[in-house]
């Protein structure tokens, strides 16, 4: 009888735990994922989305600028999973290797930037709760995770480029470099 006791407390105490984890966040980073959202929001209003078009289209004939700046940028200032939306910009040939990288930014900006992709930051939390526990500061975490992030995405961008380059090969097909923008 100890036993089923001991397993019906345990699973109550799970619940309990989450409850508690929930609540936590209710009073710590919703609200900050929330002024970010409405900062984000109110930034891109004020820049114009065209103008913000304009940088993308842009962005896409410059390896650097397709696979770090556009990624950060359209992640910092639409989040995911509105920042694929700026895939449209890019020539057939770079989509797949535009949209590896914005999903992999997704992730690796999440520790300083968590407007970005909210539903994952258990990861980065997880992560830097071991560092916390180590007496370290997860701000420094949260810098090197995103700088790591820039240049694995950089070169996630650009092997998916190759693997797309191979694959056209394979397949007898020829994806166009050319944007071409329908209305």
């Amino acid at each position: 009888m100890d036993i089923i006791v001991s397993l019906a407390e345990g699973f109550i105490n799970l619940f309990q735990t989450g409850a508690d984890v929930f609540m936590e966040w209710m009073a710590t980073i919703v609200p900050l994922v929330l002024m970010l959202l409405i900062a984000m929001n109110t930034i891109i209003q004020l820049i114009g989305e065209d103008r913000i078009n304009k940088i993308a289209q842009k962005s896409a004939s410059n390896p650097l600028l397709r696979y770090m700046v556009l990624p950060f940028l359209g992640s910092f200032m639409l989040a995911n999973p509105m920042v694929h939306s700026l895939g449209r910009f890019m020539p057939e040939k770079y989509k797949p290797s535009y949209f590896a990288s914005a999903a992999q930014f997704a992730h690796t900006s999440n520790g300083i930037f968590p407007h970005i992709n909210p539903a994952e930051l258990f990861i980065f939390l997880g992560i830097a709760s071991g560092i916390q526990q180590l007496g370290l500061p997860m701000t420094d975490l949260a810098v090197r995770y995103l700088l790591v992030g820039l240049v694995m995405n950089f070169i996630g961008g650009w092997v998916t480029d190759l693997t797309t380059s191979y694959v056209e090969k394979q397949q007898g097909v020829k994806l166009s470099k050319e944007v071409k923008l329908e209305s």
